[in-house]
């Protein structure tokens, strides 16, 4: 099903991208390809007008809001707003509000429960909390560059089945401290404000992170495993200001995920799992804990089927669930998962298959759509 869409390039704040989505039609914002991860959306800007018609407003079926105002160049976009585009934007959904259409806001934040004040607005966003999702709430995958194509040649590289399951971590993790709450505060700001008074914390993710490898490690009957545990505020790979470093540190953190069969896919300081998407790119099954998450397009895919499903509560007993998973399967099985966890991700959770089955976020009935498509 081809959309028909209408944005504004009139609606655009100096300083600031429009939104991915708008990139095969504005060409002078895709980012230069140089680096693995500036072709991110490469796959889909080639076929992004098979997907979408840049329309008039009258005609489009979705007003696409152009700009992400918490995207900021320079700042940190995990708690400041930008107030001279988000006036700019507010402008668009006026005009947009005007004339009776639907209007799209793709909207970065890691405060998961922040409200976007544009009324009866679809929001694209990379996290919520299940138990507080808005009906007009979209999940958007972390957008990642392809791991295969970028880092291993282009082959993905499959793991046999061995006697023990190998579980994976590369990030960061740290044990629950006034100094760890000190140094969120300090580095989130506002954020950690905002989520505190839901009962949740931005820390929250390295604390489960922690708990969860510390079983595992301490679970050697059970399972192998393959960390590597920094601390600080965040990864070198991707706040780097040098690429040279970023590309050698990028490449070290997918040789990790490839030289285990499960990779640890927990939560960071939003509700949501990069590592998640990344796991899934290089064909490895993730070892998912639950946090009240929303999933990409959980209503047709059921993601229960390609990971190893932790609930948060469930942590304590994280390595029988994972040896219980990897005795269960088969070897045949174990090879047919990976490849089937990489299917899923070139076809769902890409930049390309995210908006190839955005429309299915606005037919009706999309939730009868059969699986089999997967």
């Amino acid at each position: 099903m081809k959309l028909n869409i209408y944005s504004d390039k009139n609606y655009l704040s100096n300083g600031i991208r429009a939104v991915p989505m708008l990139y095969p039609f504005w060409k002078e914002f895709i980012p230069n390809q140089k680096y693995p991860w500036n072709r991110i959306h490469h796959n889909y800007i080639e076929v992004g007008n098979s997907l979408f018609n840049m329309t008039s407003l009258k005609e489009a079926d979705l007003a696409i809001m152009p700009a992400n105002w918490r995207a900021i160049r320079g700042e940190s976009w995990r708690d400041k707003v930008n107030k001279q585009a988000q006036d700019i934007s507010m402008q668009f959904a006026e005009k947009v509000a005007n004339i009776g259409k639907e209007i799209v806001v793709f909207f970065a934040g890691d405060c998961c429960a922040e409200k976007v004040p544009i009324k009866n607005a679809t929001i694209i966003r990379p996290a919520v909390y299940r138990s507080q999702k808005r009906q007009k709430d979209i999940i958007i995958p972390a957008l990642v560059e392809d791991y295969v194509k970028e880092y291993l040649g282009g082959l993905i590289s499959i793991r046999q089945k061995s006697a023990k399951p190998v579980v994976g971590f590369c990030g960061l993790a740290q044990p629950d401290s006034w100094d760890l709450k000190l140094k969120a505060f300090t580095y989130h700001g506002l954020m950690l404000s905002k989520s505190l008074k839901l009962g949740v914390s931005p820390y929250k993710g390295k604390i489960l992170r922690n708990q969860a490898m510390r079983i595992l490690a301490d679970s050697p009957s059970l399972v192998n495993t393959n960390f590597i545990i920094t601390e600080g505020s965040q990864s070198v790979y991707l706040t780097t200001q040098d690429p040279d470093k970023r590309q050698k540190t990028r490449a070290e953190f997918v040789k990790n995920m490839v030289e285990s069969d499960y990779n640890l896919c927990c939560r960071g300081s939003a509700n949501y799992s990069i590592r998640l998407y990344e796991t899934l790119s290089c064909g490895r099954i993730p070892v998912f804990i639950d946090t009240d998450c929303v999933l990409p397009y959980d209503s047709v895919i059921d993601w229960k089927k390609y990971c190893v499903w932790i609930d948060e509560k469930e942590i304590p007993y994280i390595a029988e669930k994972v040896a219980e998973f990897h005795s269960n399967i088969s070897d045949k099985e174990f090879i047919d998962l990976q490849h089937e966890c990489r299917k899923l991700w070139k076809n769902w959770l890409s930049s390309e298959g995210f908006f190839t089955n955005f429309h299915l976020h606005f037919q009706a009935n999309n939730t009868s759509i059969a699986t089999h498509n997967l």
